[in-house]
């Protein structure tokens, strides 16, 4: 079964039962991975929720619902230890001039052999170009 490495918009889709055809169709026959820094930033936004996309407009009580599952991460989301991806991301960070949060989530779909599935809102070109860079697969979702 091959991987799909979701971001932090498809993330909380996937943790909050919000899923709609084309994440469905994403989720369907792969294993799910996310990274550190996707996680932080959902977990960020949980705690804060100061506007946003991810989840400023939730309700306290859905944001609340939301980190429960976030405390208690499904087993089946994958989350690939920084410890060994760093330097992979340095790599990719110097070569691609990408972020840091991109160069996570292109060293994490290449050592998965993952696919990085991204919510198109948050489709960039540095990160499509890292990915390819690397000869990962990459894949922009609608919502």
């Amino acid at each position: 079964m091959t991987k799909a490495l979701l971001d932090d918009h498809l993330l909380r889709d996937f943790l909050a039962g919000d899923i709609g055809t084309a994440l469905d169709l994403v989720l369907r026959d792969h294993e799910l991975a996310t990274t550190n820094l996707y996680l932080y930033r959902l977990s960020r936004s949980v705690v804060s929720a100061r506007g946003g996309a991810l989840t400023g407009s939730w309700s306290p009580e859905r944001r609340r619902a939301l980190g429960r599952v976030l405390l208690a991460l499904p087993a089946e989301v994958e989350v690939v230890p920084m410890r060994l991806l760093t330097y992979r991301m340095a790599e990719i960070s110097s070569a691609h001039q990408v972020s840091t949060l991109g160069a996570e989530a292109v060293a994490a779909a290449e050592r998965l052999g993952a696919t990085l599935c991204v919510w198109d809102g948050d489709d960039g070109p540095a990160i499509r170009a890292a990915a390819a860079g690397v000869g990962a697969r990459y894949v922009a979702v609608a919502r």
